[in-house]
This record gives C-alpha cells, structure tokens and sequence, in this order.
C-alpha cells in the first residue's frame, strides 16, 4: 500500500506539472489548431511518463494516472488533442504487453471518451465547466476503469481491484477536479490576458486612426504621447512630437494663452475643475499654422495635485475659414454697392443691405416682413413673374433685367440675379437677390439702338432698320396676298446745289425734302436714307403695279416742290426706280434693293423726274447672258473648245485644196456644241477676242502636226470684226506664226464675215494689207449676205470670196439664187478674185456650179466637219466625185 501511494503521488506531481505546462502552451500559443495540436502531444507525453514510472500491480499489470490526463486533455482542448494524445500513448501501452494490455488500451479509450462526451454535452448545453463537472467526470471515468479488470484474469483482476478500486475511486475524481481547477483557472486568465489585449488594441486602433489628435502633457508642459495623427495634422510625426515642448509647438498668442491656464490648473486644488476648451494655432513642418480646437482634461492624483493633462486636439481650420469668409461676407453684405436683399422660402423679406435703400428708397424697417411685389413697377405681365419663380424653382437662379419703381414713385431699371439657397437635402431654405440701377445704362442704350437705326440727319430709319421693314414686309405680304414694292429715290440736281451753296445749305434741304416725301406717304409705308441723296420706300398692302402709282406720283410732287432757304429758292427733282415683291423667283430683300436701284436708274436715262418699273423679263435676259460669259470663260479655261476641220477642194480636179477651221464646244453636259449655240453670246464682247486668238493658234499647231506628218494642208480661219480691229492684230499673228517655224504664212487663210460689222473700213484694209506682207492671204465669208458687198469687195484687198450656203443650197430650184450666183461669179471674175461655194451638198450641186464657173466648194457633198484626228485618213480615201470630172460647157 505504501509503494502504491508513493507512486500515486509521483503521478500526481506529473499532473501538475501537466497543467503547469498546459497553462505556458495557452499563453504562448493563440492558433487554436497548433495548440491543440502541441495539447495533445503533451498530454500523451505525460501519460507516457506515468506508464513509464506506474504503480505495478503484477506482471504486466500497472496503474498510473493516464486517465485524468487523457480525459482533462479531451474535455479541455477537443477531439484533435485527444485524437493526438491518444495516438502518443496507445502505441506505448501496446509495446509495455502484459496480462493488463487490453485493460490499458482500453483505459486510454475509454478516458478519451469520457472527456469528448462531457465536452459535447456541456457544449450543446451552452454550460460551463464547473467543479461538480468535473468531479462528475472523475467519478465517471475512474468508475468504468475498474470494470474493465473483466479484461483480466481472475486472480490478477481481485488483486486488482484489491490493490487500486478503492484509492482510484477516491483519489482521482479528486484529482480530476484538481488539476480541472487549475486548467480552468488558466482558461480564465488567458481569457483575461486576451480581453486587456483586445481592449488595448481597440484603444491603440482608436488612438492611431481617429482624426483628432490625442496626447498627454507633464505639468511642465512637455509631450509623454502624441497619437499618430499629429503628422498628418501638423506635418511632425508623433516622436517628433514628443521631444518638444508647448513652446515648440504653439504659436507664440496661442502659447500665452495656455501658459495661462496651465500655471491656473497648477495652482489649484480640491476637487477636479472643469475640462478646458481652447482654440490654439499650431506650428506645422513645412512652416505654415493650423488652427485646432483642443479639449484638455486635468490629470490629478489622490491628493489634488496635478500630475499631468490629456489632451484631444481637433482640426478646425476649415471653420477659422468659414468664421472668416461670414466676416467678408458681411462687410460685402454691408458695404456693396449692389442692392441685397434675403428672403425667407416663400419671399418674405429677411433683410437687406445700405444699397437697397440707396437705390429703391426703402428702408430695412419699410420692407421686412414684406414681399418684394413693394417694389412692383407694373410694366411686366404677370407671365414675366410667373416664368421668373418656374426658373427659380427649376433651376435655383434666375437673372435678367427688371423694371420696378422706387418709394418716391419713380420708375427704374435693374439687372437682377436671384439664387436659391438650399440645405442639404436640396429644399430651399432662402433666397438671395443681388441687383444694380441700370436705369442711365438703358437710357443710354435707347440712344446708341436710335443712332445704329436711325439716320442723324433726317431722322428716317437707316439701312439697318429699312432692312428689318423690308423683312417684315415681306413675310407679312406673304400672309396677307397682297403685294409689297420697294422704290429707290435718287435727288437730281441736288450735288450741284450742295456744291454751289455748301454742305449746310445741302443739309437743310435734304432735311425739308425728307420730311416732305415722308408726309407723302402713308402711315403704314417706310421712307428711309441709305446714303447721301439716296433714299428707299417699302410700300406695303398693294393690290398691283397700278396702286402703288399714286403713292410714287406723291413722292415726285414732295421731291420737287421749291424749297425756301433764306434768300434762296431751291428746287430739285427725283428718279425713281420701283421693283414688286413677290415675284416668280423666290428673292431676298438686297435683290430687291439692287432690282429697284436699277430701275432708278433707267429712269435718270429716260430724263429723270419720273418714276420706272423694273423689267423681270429684261433683267432674266441680262442676267442669262453674264452667265453664258462666265461659262464660255471657264470653257475656255477649261480647254472644253475643240476644232473640226471642213476639206475645201478643187470640184473640176478632183484635189484637196484646204480645210476650213470651224469650232466646237464640247460640253461636260450638254455634249458637243455647234457654234451658233455659243458664239452670238460673245459677240461684240473682249471674250470673243480670247476665244478668236485661241482658235488661230491651235489651228496653227495642228497644222505644224500635219505638216510633220507630210500633209501640207492649208487651213481657213474665221476672224471676227473685234478681233481684226484690235490694234496689235498684225503683231499678235506674226508672233503665232513664229511659234510654229514649219508653217508657212502662205498656207493660213483668214475669213472675214460679209455681214460684220466693220466700223474702221480703212484701218481694216490696212491691217489685211500687213498680213498680204506677211503672206498670210483673206476671204470674204458669206458673200453676198450683207449690205455692203459691193464697198467690202472694191475697198478690202481680199483674195477669195466664198459664196454663202444659202443661195448655193436651193440655186438648183430657185431661178433668183442661181441668178444672184451667176452675179457673184461674174463680180468675182471682174475683180479678178477667187470664187469658192459653201454648201456643196450634192454632186447635182457641184455639177451646176461647175458650169457656172466655180470650181472650188466645200459642204456635206464634200465631206461633213471632222476632228483633226480624222483628217490624215480621210484625206487619203479621198475620190473626186466622176460627174464633176466630165467636160461641162460654162453658161457664163
């Protein structure tokens, strides 16, 4: 009995040095898994220990405390340290053997068991561990154990349970509670020892992350701690902090002010003052100031005596900001020249400033509690108030100018500004209307709009405003289907009188004038100036044409009447040019001008003092004819003319003799042009010049090109009267003959039309004089078709006269054309000139001519007009017609 109390205790040391252990692992160890995992291993291990040194009962039979190790370790750390400590001490148990194998095994199990069971059900219960827990899982444990000595033999389970029932029985619940106690008093300090961490964690978290500033202070007034969000407060970080002073930290006003109250606070004594508030200006890192608002409580110990303060520093220079943006607001408020006024939500007046009054004449006391309707001038539709508060309430602001009356009963004019002020929610808690006298501005705005739309001198409306009439006129004659016309006034006479008697004199006139011509017409119409002596009238609602002639009738009698100036009797007239709106095209008002302004001028030519319509059908025609100019132009520019050639032959023998150069215009759209289409048009124009040299000198290169081709063809161009006459004709020939060196003179013919016009008949037989010098030879075109055939074909020295196409076409049928042929011929033959028809249409054509003596002809019998590319070819296919080449007996 004495050796198994000796080994009964040398467990129980074990069990305490167990939970001694268990309590080092708790503090060290926060990971719930690593600890039970390191539980159960020292659990085990103690186990082992104890069945290392057990009480021996018998061979192979021991006793030892791995029981309440097993069973406290389940109950305490869970199923993995009892999984762990089960596995550490089975394999041991097995390896020792013995009659008692089973009975161990099945104790360490069984142990484990327990402690699992006892720890699921007071968990599920929400119960703590208790002593009668405890006490309850000794009892249960230590009673199964002595019933599996049934594991024994019959011998060795009575000394069994002689030798161990009863101690075990007593002694290990006991021990159960025991060294339960002491684990459960470690849980009870780990949890403490977590809670104060936690806490101070929370605290250190606060006091690190919280914006305010919080510190604590010796009664010398130097830094024992200085949260972390000084640094961003003030730039220093919190060490730095702390190896200053408040002299270091504050500013030199805010440092008085707390040297103040701390020599205050330690002074005093009995109970705890009340905390402090000050607003104090720090000093910052980079060498600027922020303000702070700090809340300092006294530290005292038991006796009174200050020990220290603690501090909570808050950052308000956001509010200094706004404290000092209220003070400019209200000096602005007090001291603007603006008026100001503050109204509640609903526009009741809250208050207003000095310039109000200066301006409106009311006092504050006049209008508070009132409305701003005090001030209504009655000018604006309630439409204007009503679309004003819908702004406001929409958009939060409304300006614009306003009329509205001061006290003395004046009326004024403002340029207002009201905005919404609304809270955080976004209601409108006020408004704020800012508003100045703009009364002088608008007068003088009604000044400069009458002098930018009304002329100085006579007062009627200027081109600008005559403009905005005619605009209106015009859409309202649209609407009503009548009839708008507009008459451009031109004074005769009147330079002279201003040049004669002075600008004064001049001025007073057109004054006189003026106002007459106005009074002439009625109420409805516009007479404005646009210039010197010039003026428009927009006469509105006319029937026709015929209406408006009494009105015009009118505006001649006011013109024209003498005007008396002193000593002086003045009298003038006017020419008036009158156009109608609308018209067939659709017209804007400065065509209408220009329309009228034209007519005005007819009208000076027909004699002035009348008045003239203006001629749509006449101006189309002109406005047609500068188009048609304008495209020829580009035409040319364009390089869209082109050349045909017209073979001219010898009929008798059969030879090529010449071609006729005759232009063609082909054109992007219309396709190719004959000339009548175009030439009539720059008939008599410089234009016809250009197109004329042209011609010359790309007939010339193209007979370069034939020529180096080995065709010398001889080519006819047509010169017009213009051209002829210009005074460097002869030197701008010659030069386009020297251009192309291979070309000689003899081989250009020019042709001159019979029925131009030839002004300078001798100029012009001089200039076909100096091109015979040059060797260049001329024709008359079309003989026979003008009236001066007979003086062109004695005073012009030409070399060939071509028939004109007209009399050769119908001379097979018509006795009088081939009568006037058989004259041709005969005059040409007297003047010893060459004769050559146009018109060659059939061989019956070519056959008659020949018997009359003409030789040469060219016409559609011959060949039709054909490119230059085609010339080469045709000319080598090229046969005489048989007929022509028979003998034929002349009727001359």
């Amino acid at each position: 009995m004495i050796s198994a109390a000796i080994e009964l205790v040398f467990n129980i040391a074990i069990l305490v040095a167990l939970s001694l252990i268990s309590g080092f692992i708790r503090q060290r160890e926060e990971h719930r898994v690593r600890e039970a995992l390191m539980q159960g291993l020292l659990f085990g291990l103690v186990a082992v220990i104890g069945m290392y040194r057990p009480m021996v009962l018998g061979p192979g039979l021991i006793f030892d405390g791995r029981s309440v190790m097993i069973s406290l370790g389940a109950l305490y750390f869970g199923p993995l340290a009892a999984a762990v400590s089960v596995a550490v001490s089975l394999p041991y148990r097995l390896q020792m053997g013995g009659v008692g194998v089973y009975m161990g095994t099945l104790t360490i199990v069984v142990s484990a068991l327990w402690g699992l069971f006892w720890r699921q059900r007071w968990q599920r219960q929400g119960q703590s561990i208790t002593a009668r827990g405890l006490l309850t899982l000794g009892l249960c444990v230590h009673a199964t154990v002595p019933l599996l000595t049934v594991t024994l033999p019959e011998q060795a389970a009575r000394d069994t349970l002689y030798n161990v029932a009863l101690p075990m029985l007593l002694g290990f619940p006991l021990i159960t509670l025991l060294i339960g106690k002491l684990l459960s008093s470690q849980e009870a300090a780990r949890q403490t020892v977590k809670a104060l961490r936690e806490s101070e964690l929370r605290h250190r978290m606060l006091a690190d992350n919280v914006t305010d500033v919080i510190w604590t202070l010796t009664p010398e007034g130097r830094f024992t701690y200085v949260s972390p969000s000084m640094q961003k407060l003030s730039g220093f970080t919190a060490s730095e902090v702390m190896q200053q002073s408040m002299a270091d930290a504050l500013c030199p006003d805010s440092l008085a002010v707390a040297q103040k109250h701390l020599r205050e606070a330690v002074a005093a004594r009995g109970p705890k003052p009340p905390d402090l508030c000050l607003e104090l200006e720090h000093r910052c890192k980079d060498g600027s100031t922020v303000w702070t608002e700090a809340t300092i409580t006294g530290l005292r110990d038991a006796n009174g005596v200050l020990t220290g303060a603690l501090g909570v520093s808050r950052d308000i220079s956001e509010r200094k900001q706004a404290q000092r943006q209220l003070l400019l607001t209200a000096s602005v408020f007090t001291h603007a020249r603006e008026g100001i006024t503050i109204t509640d939500a609903h526009g009741v007046i809250l208050d207003v400033n000095g310039a109000f009054t200066r301006i409106t004449g009311y006092t504050r006391d006049d209008v508070l509690g009132k409305t701003p309707k005090v001030l209504s001038s009655g000018r604006h539709a309630p439409g204007f108030y009503d679309d004003m508060w819908r702004e406001l309430l929409l958009e939060g602001q409304w300006y614009g100018e306003i009329w509205n009356r001061r006290k003395s009963g004046e009326l004024f004019a403002e340029m207002l500004n009201i905005s919404a002020v609304r809270d955080a929610q976004g209601q409108t808690q006020n408004y704020v209307a800012l508003f100045s006298d703009i009364t002088a501005l608008k007068q003088h705005e009604s000044e400069l709009e009458h002098i930018a739309h009304y002329d100085v001198l006579t007062g009627l409306p200027n081109r600008v405003l005559l403009g905005d009439r005619m605009q209106q006129a015009m859409a309202q004659s649209t609407r009503r289907q009548q009839q708008v016309g507009v008459v451009y006034l031109d004074l005769d006479g009147f330079k002279s009188v201003n040049d004669r008697y002075g600008h004064e004199v001049g001025d007073q006139l057109l004054m006189t004038v003026a106002t007459r011509m106005k009074a002439a017409l009625r109420d409805c119409d516009t007479l404005g100036r646009i210039g010197g002596d010039e003026f428009v009238a927009v006469l509105i609602d006319l029937e026709d044409s015929h209406s408006c002639i009494p009105l015009l009738q009118r505006l001649l009698e006011a013109a024209s009447e003498p005007v008396q100036q002193g000593d002086l009797v003045l009298q003038i007239s006017a020419s008036l040019g009158v156009t109608l709106y609308p018209q067939a095209d659709d017209l804007e008002a400065d065509q209408l001008l220009r329309q009228a302004d034209q007519a005005m001028y007819q009208a000076k030519l027909a004699g002035k003092n009348r008045y003239h319509f203006f001629d749509d059908a006449q101006d189309r025609q002109a406005r047609g004819q500068h188009e048609t100019l304008t495209r020829i132009r580009q035409a040319l520019e364009r390089n869209e003319f082109v050349l045909f050639y017209q073979p001219k032959i010898n009929m008798r023998s059969g030879a090529l003799i010449g071609a006729e150069a005759l232009i063609r215009w082909q054109h992007p759209q219309q396709g190719l042009l004959a000339p009548a289409r175009f030439l009539p048009a720059i008939e008599n124009h410089p234009l016809a010049v250009d197109v004329g040299e042209w011609v010359l000198a790309t007939a010339l290169t193209q007979m370069a090109q034939w020529q180096s081709a080995g065709l010398a063809l001889p080519v006819s161009v047509n010169v017009g009267a213009q051209q002829l006459q210009q005074r460097n004709f002869v030197a701008r020939l010659r030069a386009l003959l020297v251009a192309q060196p291979t070309v000689r003179p003899e081989q250009l013919e020019i042709e001159v039309l019979e029925t131009s016009a030839l002004e300078d008949i001798q100029g012009v037989s001089r200039v076909i004089q100096d091109c015979h010098d040059i060797g260049v030879r001329f024709a008359l075109d079309d003989f026979g078709t003008g009236y001066s055939s007979l003086t062109y074909l004695k005073r012009l020295p030409v070399a060939v006269l071509k028939i004109d196409q007209s009399f050769v076409r119908d001379m097979l049928v018509d006795a009088d054309d081939l009568a006037i042929l058989q004259g041709i011929i005969g005059l040409a033959g007297a003047f010893r000139r060459e004769v050559i028809a146009e018109g060659v249409e059939t061989a019956a054509h070519g056959q008659r001519l020949l018997q009359l003596g003409c030789e040469l002809g060219q016409g559609y019998g011959i060949a039709r007009p054909m490119p230059a590319g085609d010339v080469l070819a045709w000319a080598a296919r090229w046969q005489a017609n048989p007929v022509w080449a028979a003998p034929v007996d002349s009727v001359l």
